[in-house]
């Protein structure tokens, strides 16, 4: 562009440079939506069938899901699912392994006092009575016992996190017995920790 002075010669021309435009800036049209979204779903190799994508998306979620079961057998931290993954919850995991719980001796004691029901004597079925009792009252305490040490010791541990649930996954675990605990427990009551065979 050009300015003149008038009533006088022209001067040497002032050139000003036009603003490129957004489409020179970029060197390239911007996409539109659709091509937008086929692009990532070519990126994410998604089908564009909807039967396709449904079973690729199926074969996804088996595959996630078989990978996070064998995490909880091996105990591989990496591919946890949510409800296990973080510090905190191998925190809790290693602060409740390591110590001998009430609860993990729950269904073993029930189930014994269901078959031992079954037996016609008098002396036998009041001693199922107070060992039930004994029994339930030793499951409350050592959970609330669990409970009070564990909401001291986390907060010391982990200032900055959110605690939000962790003191009740701890309790939960506490009640399940040792062998079926998912994940695996990586220590032995006293805190020695597991050696698992290769």
């Amino acid at each position: 562009m050009q300015f003149l002075r008038r009533g006088s010669d022209p001067e040497p021309a002032v050139t000003v440079e036009e603003r490129p435009t957004s489409q020179q800036a970029k060197g390239r049209a911007t996409p539109s939506r659709k091509d937008a979204e086929a692009a990532r779903k070519q990126t994410l190799k998604i089908p564009t069938d909807p039967k396709a994508a449904k079973k690729a998306a199926r074969q996804r979620s088996s595959q996630d899901r078989a990978t996070a079961q064998a995490a909880l057998r091996s105990g591989d931290d990496r591919y946890l699912p949510a409800r296990d993954a973080g510090p905190l919850k191998a925190f809790a995991r290693q602060y409740v392994d390591s110590r001998i719980s009430a609860g993990e001796f729950f269904i073993p004691v029930a189930v014994a006092i269901l078959l031992l029901g079954f037996v016609k004597v008098t002396w036998v079925s009041e001693a199922l009575v107070w060992v039930w009792l004994l029994m339930l009252f030793g499951v409350v305490a050592d959970s609330f016992y669990l409970w009070f040490r564990f909401s001291r010791v986390l907060p010391e541990k982990f200032p900055d996190q959110s605690r939000k649930g962790v003191v009740a996954y701890a309790i939960m675990r506490s009640l399940q017995i040792r062998r079926l605990r998912l994940p695996k427990p990586k220590f032995k009551a006293g805190g020695r920790p597991v050696v698992r065979k290769s």
